[in-house]
Protein backbone atom coordinates (compact mmCIF):
# COMPACT_ATOMS: atom_id res chain seq x y z
CA UNK A 1 0.00 0.00 0.00
CA UNK A 2 2.79 2.25 0.72
CA UNK A 3 4.62 2.30 -2.71
CA UNK A 4 3.01 4.06 -5.99
CA UNK A 5 2.07 3.87 -8.84
CA UNK A 6 5.63 5.09 -9.86
CA UNK A 7 7.68 2.63 -8.07
CA UNK A 8 6.21 -0.15 -10.59
CA UNK A 9 7.83 1.30 -13.64
CA UNK A 10 10.38 -1.54 -13.69
CA UNK A 11 12.94 -2.54 -16.76
CA UNK A 12 11.24 -4.75 -18.45
CA UNK A 13 7.85 -5.19 -16.34
CA UNK A 14 4.61 -5.96 -18.56
CA UNK A 15 1.14 -6.59 -17.70
CA UNK A 16 -0.52 -8.68 -19.58
CA UNK A 17 -2.96 -10.58 -17.55
CA UNK A 18 -4.88 -13.44 -19.33
CA UNK A 19 -8.95 -13.39 -18.64
CA UNK A 20 -8.89 -15.82 -16.14
CA UNK A 21 -6.04 -13.44 -14.14
CA UNK A 22 -8.90 -10.63 -15.08
CA UNK A 23 -11.59 -12.11 -13.44
CA UNK A 24 -10.68 -14.36 -10.98
CA UNK A 25 -7.86 -13.08 -9.68
CA UNK A 26 -7.82 -9.00 -9.76
CA UNK A 27 -11.73 -7.87 -10.33
CA UNK A 28 -12.76 -10.53 -7.68
CA UNK A 29 -10.36 -8.98 -4.99
CA UNK A 30 -11.81 -5.13 -6.05
CA UNK A 31 -15.53 -6.39 -5.89
CA UNK A 32 -14.92 -8.37 -2.45
CA UNK A 33 -12.75 -5.23 -1.03
CA UNK A 34 -9.35 -6.83 -1.21
CA UNK A 35 -7.30 -4.10 -1.95
CA UNK A 36 -3.55 -5.38 -3.11
CA UNK A 37 -0.19 -3.97 -2.52
CA UNK A 38 0.59 -2.43 -5.92
CA UNK A 39 -2.46 -0.53 -7.30
CA UNK A 40 -1.80 -1.20 -10.77
CA UNK A 41 -5.44 -1.03 -12.55
CA UNK A 42 -7.21 2.97 -12.19
CA UNK A 43 -10.77 3.38 -11.03
CA UNK A 44 -12.43 5.92 -13.21
CA UNK A 45 -15.93 6.62 -14.89
CA UNK A 46 -14.97 5.47 -18.34
CA UNK A 47 -17.53 7.18 -20.11
CA UNK A 48 -16.54 10.25 -18.94
CA UNK A 49 -13.69 10.67 -21.62
CA UNK A 50 -12.88 9.53 -24.82
CA UNK A 51 -11.16 6.62 -26.38
CA UNK A 52 -7.71 8.69 -26.93
CA UNK A 53 -8.09 10.09 -23.37
CA UNK A 54 -7.41 7.36 -21.57
CA UNK A 55 -4.01 6.03 -22.05
CA UNK A 56 -2.98 8.81 -20.43
CA UNK A 57 -5.61 7.95 -17.65
CA UNK A 58 -4.03 4.12 -17.20
CA UNK A 59 -1.14 3.58 -14.75
CA UNK A 60 0.00 1.06 -16.48
CA UNK A 61 -0.04 -0.54 -20.87
CA UNK A 62 1.41 0.06 -23.78
CA UNK A 63 -0.88 -1.32 -26.19
CA UNK A 64 -3.50 -2.37 -23.49
CA UNK A 65 -4.93 -0.32 -21.02
CA UNK A 66 -7.12 -1.51 -17.68
CA UNK A 67 -9.53 -0.10 -15.79
CA UNK A 68 -12.01 -0.34 -13.07
CA UNK A 69 -15.19 0.92 -13.53
CA UNK A 70 -18.01 1.21 -11.68
CA UNK A 71 -21.27 -0.31 -13.18
CA UNK A 72 -24.45 2.04 -13.71
CA UNK A 73 -27.72 1.75 -11.58
CA UNK A 74 -29.64 0.34 -14.82
CA UNK A 75 -27.19 -1.94 -15.90
CA UNK A 76 -27.21 -3.66 -11.87
CA UNK A 77 -30.64 -3.41 -12.51
CA UNK A 78 -31.23 -5.24 -15.67
CA UNK A 79 -31.04 -2.68 -17.32
CA UNK A 80 -29.57 -1.11 -20.91
CA UNK A 81 -26.75 1.03 -19.38
CA UNK A 82 -25.59 4.49 -21.03
CA UNK A 83 -22.44 4.00 -22.21
CA UNK A 84 -22.97 7.65 -24.21
CA UNK A 85 -19.54 10.33 -24.08
CA UNK A 86 -19.47 13.85 -24.97
CA UNK A 87 -18.71 13.36 -28.42
CA UNK A 88 -19.73 9.36 -29.11
CA UNK A 89 -21.17 6.47 -28.14
CA UNK A 90 -19.39 2.98 -27.23
CA UNK A 91 -21.57 -0.03 -28.99
CA UNK A 92 -21.60 -3.68 -27.84
CA UNK A 93 -21.42 -6.05 -31.14
CA UNK A 94 -23.40 -8.96 -29.35
CA UNK A 95 -23.54 -11.11 -26.77
CA UNK A 96 -22.54 -11.69 -23.48
CA UNK A 97 -19.82 -14.76 -24.22
CA UNK A 98 -18.92 -16.86 -20.95
CA UNK A 99 -15.12 -17.23 -19.90
CA UNK A 100 -14.69 -20.20 -17.96
CA UNK A 101 -11.18 -21.73 -15.94
CA UNK A 102 -8.78 -23.39 -17.96
CA UNK A 103 -7.64 -26.30 -15.25
CA UNK A 104 -12.17 -26.82 -15.29
CA UNK A 105 -13.86 -25.95 -18.42
CA UNK A 106 -17.50 -26.74 -16.47
CA UNK A 107 -16.54 -23.58 -13.85
CA UNK A 108 -17.97 -20.23 -15.11
CA UNK A 109 -15.44 -17.33 -13.61
CA UNK A 110 -17.06 -14.55 -15.21
CA UNK A 111 -18.52 -12.76 -18.77
CA UNK A 112 -17.03 -10.94 -21.37
CA UNK A 113 -18.44 -8.17 -24.01
CA UNK A 114 -17.33 -6.54 -26.43
CA UNK A 115 -17.79 -2.67 -27.71
CA UNK A 116 -17.19 -0.52 -30.59
CA UNK A 117 -16.38 3.09 -30.38
CA UNK A 118 -18.21 5.58 -32.45
CA UNK A 119 -18.14 9.05 -32.94
CA UNK A 120 -21.16 10.72 -33.07
CA UNK A 121 -24.82 10.07 -32.37
CA UNK A 122 -26.48 6.81 -31.87
CA UNK A 123 -28.23 5.28 -34.70
CA UNK A 124 -25.93 6.77 -37.02
CA UNK A 125 -22.27 6.98 -36.27
CA UNK A 126 -18.73 6.92 -37.45
CA UNK A 127 -16.84 3.48 -36.47
CA UNK A 128 -13.32 4.01 -35.27
CA UNK A 129 -10.21 1.52 -34.53
CA UNK A 130 -11.32 1.28 -30.37
CA UNK A 131 -12.05 -1.29 -28.49
CA UNK A 132 -13.00 -2.18 -25.26
CA UNK A 133 -13.47 -5.92 -23.55
CA UNK A 134 -15.79 -5.23 -20.59
CA UNK A 135 -15.24 -8.29 -18.09
CA UNK A 136 -17.78 -9.11 -15.15
CA UNK A 137 -18.62 -11.52 -12.24
CA UNK A 138 -21.75 -14.03 -13.23
CA UNK A 139 -24.61 -13.47 -11.22
CA UNK A 140 -25.12 -15.44 -8.08
CA UNK A 141 -28.18 -18.06 -7.99
CA UNK A 142 -31.06 -16.42 -6.42
CA UNK A 143 -30.88 -19.31 -3.28
CA UNK A 144 -27.50 -18.81 -3.47
CA UNK A 145 -26.27 -19.00 0.31
CA UNK A 146 -23.05 -16.70 -0.99
CA UNK A 147 -22.67 -13.19 0.72
CA UNK A 148 -23.39 -10.31 -2.15
CA UNK A 149 -20.63 -8.31 -3.63
CA UNK A 150 -19.57 -5.37 -1.85
CA UNK A 151 -19.11 -3.48 -4.81
CA UNK A 152 -21.07 -3.71 -8.32
CA UNK A 153 -17.75 -2.73 -10.41
CA UNK A 154 -16.40 -4.31 -13.82
CA UNK A 155 -13.43 -4.98 -15.32
CA UNK A 156 -12.94 -3.00 -18.70
CA UNK A 157 -9.74 -3.51 -21.04
CA UNK A 158 -9.50 -0.83 -24.14
CA UNK A 159 -7.05 -1.10 -27.16
CA UNK A 160 -7.22 0.07 -30.89
CA UNK A 161 -7.17 -2.52 -33.36
CA UNK A 162 -4.47 -3.06 -35.86
CA UNK A 163 -6.34 -2.24 -39.19
CA UNK A 164 -6.12 -5.33 -41.77
CA UNK A 165 -4.51 -4.52 -45.36
CA UNK A 166 -7.49 -5.74 -46.75
CA UNK A 167 -9.41 -2.96 -44.56
CA UNK A 168 -7.04 -0.52 -45.74
CA UNK A 169 -7.41 -1.56 -49.49
CA UNK A 170 -11.02 -1.56 -48.84
CA UNK A 171 -11.01 2.46 -47.27
CA UNK A 172 -8.85 3.07 -50.83
CA UNK A 173 -11.24 1.82 -53.11
CA UNK A 174 -13.64 3.16 -51.18
CA UNK A 175 -12.17 6.73 -51.38
CA UNK A 176 -11.28 6.18 -54.92
CA UNK A 177 -14.53 5.34 -56.33
CA UNK A 178 -16.05 8.81 -54.02
CA UNK A 179 -13.55 10.87 -56.17
CA UNK A 180 -14.50 9.32 -59.39
CA UNK A 181 -18.05 9.74 -58.87
CA UNK A 182 -17.11 13.29 -57.84
CA UNK A 183 -15.46 14.16 -61.04
CA UNK A 184 -18.76 12.45 -63.24
CA UNK A 185 -20.85 14.53 -61.83
CA UNK A 186 -18.84 17.43 -62.34
CA UNK A 187 -18.22 16.96 -65.77
CA UNK A 188 -22.49 16.02 -66.19
CA UNK A 189 -23.24 19.13 -64.79
CA UNK A 190 -25.30 21.74 -66.87
CA UNK A 191 -23.29 24.48 -65.77
CA UNK A 192 -20.10 23.10 -67.07
CA UNK A 193 -20.30 22.96 -71.06
CA UNK A 194 -18.71 20.38 -73.33
CA UNK A 195 -15.68 21.02 -75.34
CA UNK A 196 -17.75 20.76 -78.40
CA UNK A 197 -20.27 23.06 -77.33
CA UNK A 198 -17.93 25.96 -76.43
CA UNK A 199 -17.71 28.86 -78.68
CA UNK A 200 -14.58 30.93 -79.38
CA UNK A 201 -16.06 33.71 -80.84
CA UNK A 202 -18.08 36.46 -79.09
CA UNK A 203 -22.10 35.62 -78.41
CA UNK A 204 -24.54 37.03 -80.91
CA UNK A 205 -25.78 40.44 -80.19
CA UNK A 206 -22.84 41.00 -78.30
CA UNK A 207 -20.53 44.16 -79.39
CA UNK A 208 -17.68 44.25 -76.63
CA UNK A 209 -14.92 42.12 -76.99
CA UNK A 210 -12.76 41.15 -73.83
CA UNK A 211 -9.57 41.77 -74.52
CA UNK A 212 -6.58 39.53 -72.91
CA UNK A 213 -3.51 40.97 -72.62
CA UNK A 214 -0.40 39.21 -73.19
CA UNK A 215 2.14 39.21 -70.87
CA UNK A 216 5.59 40.18 -70.74
CA UNK A 217 7.15 37.32 -71.72
CA UNK A 218 4.91 36.79 -74.92
CA UNK A 219 5.31 40.29 -76.00
CA UNK A 220 9.15 39.72 -75.97
CA UNK A 221 9.03 36.56 -77.69
CA UNK A 222 7.06 38.71 -80.33
CA UNK A 223 9.36 41.27 -80.36
CA UNK A 224 12.14 38.63 -80.91
CA UNK A 225 10.48 36.91 -83.94
CA UNK A 226 9.70 40.36 -85.91
CA UNK A 227 13.64 41.35 -85.29
CA UNK A 228 14.55 38.32 -86.44
CA UNK A 229 11.88 37.77 -89.77
CA UNK A 230 13.16 41.61 -90.81
CA UNK A 231 17.00 40.32 -91.00
CA UNK A 232 15.83 37.48 -93.15
CA UNK A 233 14.31 39.11 -95.29
CA UNK A 234 17.59 41.48 -95.26
CA UNK A 235 19.17 38.77 -95.87
CA UNK A 236 16.97 37.22 -99.03
CA UNK A 237 17.15 41.04 -100.45
CA UNK A 238 20.85 40.78 -100.43
CA UNK A 239 20.91 37.03 -101.58
CA UNK A 240 19.05 37.86 -105.01
CA UNK A 241 20.99 41.40 -105.78
CA UNK A 242 24.31 39.36 -105.69
CA UNK A 243 22.37 36.84 -107.68
CA UNK A 244 21.21 39.19 -110.22
CA UNK A 245 24.62 41.23 -110.75
CA UNK A 246 26.46 38.64 -111.27
CA UNK A 247 24.06 36.73 -113.91
CA UNK A 248 24.15 40.76 -115.96
CA UNK A 249 26.54 41.34 -117.92
CA UNK A 250 28.34 44.80 -118.24
CA UNK A 251 27.81 47.75 -119.34
CA UNK A 252 30.61 48.56 -121.78
CA UNK A 253 30.57 51.58 -124.41
CA UNK A 254 30.42 50.30 -127.78
CA UNK A 255 34.44 50.70 -129.66
CA UNK A 256 34.50 52.45 -133.00
CA UNK A 257 36.43 50.78 -135.55
CA UNK A 258 37.63 52.77 -138.31
CA UNK A 259 35.93 51.93 -141.68
CA UNK A 260 38.17 49.96 -144.11
CA UNK A 261 39.56 51.92 -147.27
CA UNK A 262 41.33 48.96 -149.08
CA UNK A 263 44.67 50.78 -147.98
CA UNK A 264 45.02 49.72 -143.91
CA UNK A 265 48.19 47.58 -145.55
CA UNK A 266 49.84 50.78 -146.33
CA UNK A 267 49.68 51.15 -142.77
CA UNK A 268 51.62 48.24 -141.75
CA UNK A 269 54.96 49.02 -139.61
CA UNK A 270 57.37 46.71 -141.63
CA UNK A 271 56.12 48.43 -144.79
CA UNK A 272 56.78 51.69 -143.19
CA UNK A 273 60.28 50.51 -142.00
CA UNK A 274 60.78 49.28 -145.82
CA UNK A 275 59.57 53.05 -146.87
CA UNK A 276 61.81 54.67 -144.23
CA UNK A 277 64.42 57.01 -146.54
CA UNK A 278 67.49 55.53 -144.81
CA UNK A 279 66.58 52.21 -146.66
CA UNK A 280 65.90 53.96 -149.30
CA UNK A 281 69.49 54.48 -150.73
CA UNK A 282 70.31 50.56 -150.49
CA UNK A 283 67.34 49.98 -153.03
CA UNK A 284 67.37 49.79 -156.31
CA UNK A 285 65.77 52.63 -158.17
CA UNK A 286 63.08 50.60 -160.20
CA UNK A 287 62.34 49.27 -156.54
CA UNK A 288 62.05 52.26 -154.87
CA UNK A 289 59.65 53.44 -157.54
CA UNK A 290 57.11 50.69 -156.68
CA UNK A 291 57.58 51.12 -152.91
CA UNK A 292 56.63 54.85 -153.02
CA UNK A 293 53.67 53.97 -155.34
Amino acid sequence: MGRGGSELDLPGFRFHPTEEELLDFYLKRMVLGKKLQFDIITSINLYRHEPWELPGLAKMGEREWYFYVPRDRRQASGGRPSRTTERGFWKATGCDRPVRSAADPKRLIGLKKTLVYYEGRAPRGSKTDWVMNEYRLPDPPPNSSDAPPKEDIVLCKVYRKATSMKELEQRAAAMEDDMNSGSSMADSSPGWPDQESIQLGPPPGVDDVIVIEDTEEEKMAAAVAAVAAELMEEQEEVVVAAAGASTRRPNLPELEVPKSSGMEWLQDPFLTQLRSPWLMDFWSPSFASILNI
